[in-house]
């Protein structure tokens, strides 16, 4: 079944437009519930209560407000809204063209697929092979819903994509967050051990299809099994090995080797200990 477009616009840079259709890339599938009264188990609604009147406040009564200081708001209307909406419009205007790799996946909120419209396919696909050859993507400006919203819009599969991205100030800085400094030093041994269980794990490609929500694959055999009147029966979590010992935990990883034991000090020294993990790495590496 063909795909049906959200929207339509137009990508428009120096003397070039070219007529696109938007299609929505993804739609989460998370499991939400409704919440129902415990007594009946009718669905519940939710109604605004002001406490200041004790009274249940309709829609028709409400107006937005803003909190410029604490719990002091400004009223606007929703006329006064409109008139600070940008001007309406369906244009993307790409503003520049950068590296794809100066790209920071951090900033990507949401993405589209574009299709050319009537008219667009040659100058759709001139863009797309350009950018690809190039390494490219394209920063723009769309507008939607009255507000500039910043994309990107770079090649994909001989076609292109549209990226809603985060403005500068609306990501919070790594920098604010704590973590271990430059300084830390590791035992070659270590770092051997860590590449090691790289290299086991490491796969060719990012395969999405291998992987699935099991949360809510549980969810829903449960609501099956609800549903048929059956009891709900849930098979235990297997348990975790908690392992403190950072050289421990990557050896118990590799799978060659058991916990240390804190009684015999010398099987535990370094040229013991480092002798035997490299019979254990040269032991995987031959397939034993």
């Amino acid at each position: 079944m063909a795909a049906r477009a959200t929207g339509s616009g137009t990508i428009s840079f120096g003397l070039v437009s070219i007529p696109i259709k938007l299609f929505t890339a993804t739609s989460a599938q998370q499991v939400s519930f409704n919440m129902l009264h415990k007594k009946c188990g009718g669905r519940m609604k939710q109604q605004y209560f002001c406490p200041t009147d004790d009274e249940i406040v309709p829609r028709t009564d409400m107006v937005k407000g803003f909190e410029h200081v604490k719990d002091r708001f400004v009223q606007f209307t929703e006329e006064e809204l409109k008139k600070l909406e940008g001007e309406k419009s369906d244009r993307l205007e790409i503003l520049e063209f950068v590296p794809e790799s100066s790209v920071d996946l951090l900033y990507i909120d949401k993405t589209y697929y574009l299709g050319p419209d009537k008219g667009g396919d040659r100058a759709y696909k001139l863009l797309s092979n350009a950018m690809k050859k190039t390494e490219r993507v394209a920063v723009g400006r769309f507008s939607t819903r009255g507000r500039d919203q910043l994309v990107l819009v770079r090649s994909y599969r001989g076609g292109l994509l549209l990226h809603y991205v985060y403005y500068a100030d609306e990501v919070r800085s790594f920098e604010d967050v704590e973590r271990p400094s430059d300084n830390v030093s590791f035992k070659a041994v270590e770092e051997e051990l860590a590449e090691r269980l790289i290299q086991q794990l490491e796969v060719a490609e990012f395969e999405p299809e291998k992987f699935k929500d099991e949360y809510r694959d549980r969810v829903m055999a449960a609501v099956d099994q609800k549903a048929a009147g059956e009891e709900l029966t849930v098979a235990p979590a297997e348990p975790v090995a908690q392992i403190i010992d950072l050289f421990e935990a990557l050896k118990r990883s590799l799978g060659g080797a058991t916990a240390k034991n804190d009684d015999t000090a010398e099987e535990d020294s370094p040229a013991l200990r480092k002798a035997g993990v490299r019979k254990v790495v040269e032991k995987k590496a031959a397939g034993e």
